[in-house]
């Protein structure tokens, strides 16, 4: 149908011409409420962004001389976080002359990553920077 026909048609409706789809040949219209049909557009939209899952990065900070069970406790809950999809970043602070041990964290490290291999896989290596050693752990998706 021509442009100035549908739009005659439109007008004597009291309804909008509509382009649905502009890049096919010849373009798509429809005779419809515009206002009804941005309504419906941004409801679709809000519904499919509720459906995506949105990553974070969770924390987990340990000392180098930590206790097992404080270290265990600490490792369930990055072992949580990665189960639910999340990124861990895992920080070792070092206070005062631990840091002249940095073989302590890169240990921790490796212990915590073998504790979470199931769910993880290292996406960033311990490596220290300043005070602090960071290593970041990422999700294996289950599908």
């Amino acid at each position: 149908m021509a442009t100035r026909d549908a739009l005659s048609l439109a007008i004597g409706k009291s309804l909008d011409l509509v382009e649905i789809a502009p890049t096919a040949k010849p373009p798509v219209c429809k005779l419809m409420d515009y206002g009804k049909y941005k309504y419906e557009q941004a409801k679709r939209d809000k519904e499919a962004r509720k459906k995506q899952k949105s990553m974070e990065i969770k924390e987990v900070k340990l000392r180098p001389n930590i206790e097992d069970h404080d270290f265990e406790t600490k490792a369930r809950n990055a072992q949580r976080f990665l189960l639910d999809g999340d990124k861990v970043k895992v920080t070792i602070m070092f206070r005062g002359r631990e840091v002249t041990h940095p073989e302590l964290g890169k240990a921790l490290c490796v212990r915590l990553a073998e504790f979470c291999k199931a769910e993880c896989t290292v996406e960033r290596e311990a490596k220290l920077e300043g005070r602090n050693m960071i290593m970041i752990l990422a999700s294996i998706k289950h599908d």
